[in-house]
């Protein structure tokens, strides 16, 4: 779907929209920070830079679903207010700060120090560190940083969805939505260590519902169902957008694994060897572990020390087997659901907001 002007303006909008609130949030947090001394109140200032640094994909797509969902007029009369869309500005805003507090456990789980091609919180926490007595003492600060910061930040989540101004089961329902949103990522997250730790069998089926608990929850379906709830929807139309945003957010995420794998760094901005590094377990993994290519690979899956002549090794297999092939069938199948999806209950507007969505997915390189 192409973007019109008209439509770029408005979304240029929306993110300062958005901006502004985060500023909000992180900015308060951050004053009261100061009376607890400069290494607190440094994590709040990285926080506030790595927040404001981001893409803004599920805040964009809570804003545009509900801004979708009045324009069609479904919405009852009391949600069309402009206090009721500052409401949901500052819901779309939590929604990035929850974003982040998963990236920030995930970095320390996958033990990484860098995201989008610069040093992430822990990284520059590290950097900061200098020589200390204790030989891991820098790597353990800057990790704890990570683990409570992102603490902090699930608790200013569920503080911004707690004290906004909606009726009290309009508020609950998002409540709900919170907590089945932070039970299944989490739930998610565990699924991804314990495969990649060896403790949970590597098959296909419980690697795509891993990637549904740890993807498509809280970046499709969290914001489409908190848009439909705000615009005052029917529930119809709320789980036909969750569903739809299911199948296209295990496509993202099947596409993000083929990105890490296959793609250009320089585009990516990761570690191009980062995930056959850590053993992490794919649906390019699961199919390659089905062909007599497996032998091959199985010695370098998962080493530490893979150098680029091995990754680039272990990369040719994977491709010469099928498994970059079967993954891309895996993503057409996601995509045929999702369009089949589209046609049924959910109203053009908020149709063409997802379709411009999936528009993205062709083609991307990061």
């Amino acid at each position: 779907m192409t973007v019109t002007s008209g439509s770029l303006r408005s979304r240029t909008d929306l993110c300062g929209a958005i901006e502004n609130k985060l500023t909000g949030l992180i900015g308060k947090r951050a004053s009261a920070a100061t009376a607890y001394g400069p290494n607190f109140a440094r994590l709040w200032g990285l926080a506030g830079q790595n927040v404001l640094g981001g893409k803004f994909v599920r805040p964009l797509l809570l804003m545009e679903t509900y801004d979708a969902l009045l324009q069609r007029g479904s919405s009852r009369p009391e949600q069309k207010g402009p206090g009721q869309r500052e409401t949901a500005i500052s819901i779309a805003a939590a929604i990035e700060l929850l974003h982040y507090a998963f990236l920030l456990h995930d970095d320390v789980i996958d033990g990484d120090l860098v995201r989008r091609g610069h040093p992430n919180l822990i990284g520059s926490l590290l950097a900061e560190t200098g020589e200390l007595p204790r030989p891991d003492g820098g790597l353990h600060w800057a990790q704890t940083g990570g683990i409570l910061m992102g603490d902090m930040l699930l608790a200013a989540t569920h503080q911004a969805f707690a004290r906004a101004d909606l009726p009290h089961e309009l508020r609950l329902r998002l409540l709900d939505l919170l907590e089945h949103t932070i039970n299944e990522t989490v739930a998610g997250e565990q699924l991804d260590v314990g495969l990649g730790d060896g403790v949970i069998a590597p098959d296909l089926e419980t690697i795509l519902v891993m990637c549904g608990y740890k993807t498509a929850t809280y970046t499709f379906e969290l914001p489409l169902r908190a848009a439909a709830a705000l615009a005052g929807a029917d529930f119809a139309v709320e789980t036909a957008l969750a569903t739809a945003g299911r199948h296209l957010g295990l496509a993202f995420q099947l596409q993000d694994d083929l990105l890490s794998t296959f793609g250009d760094p320089r585009r990516h901005g990761k570690d191009p060897f980062s995930d056959l590094r850590e053993g992490k377990e794919t649906a390019i993994i699961a199919h390659a572990r089905t062909t007599s290519t497996w032998p091959h690979i199985a010695p370098l899956f998962g080493r530490p020390g893979l150098n680029g002549e091995e990754g680039e090794h272990v990369r040719r297999h994977l491709s010469d087997c099928g498994a970059e092939a079967f993954v891309e069938g895996l993503i057409e199948e996601q995509m045929a659901a999702f369009n089949h999806q589209l046609t049924r209950t959910i109203p053009q507007d908020a149709r063409n907001v997802l379709l411009d969505l999936a528009g993205q997915l062709e083609g991307r390189q990061s």
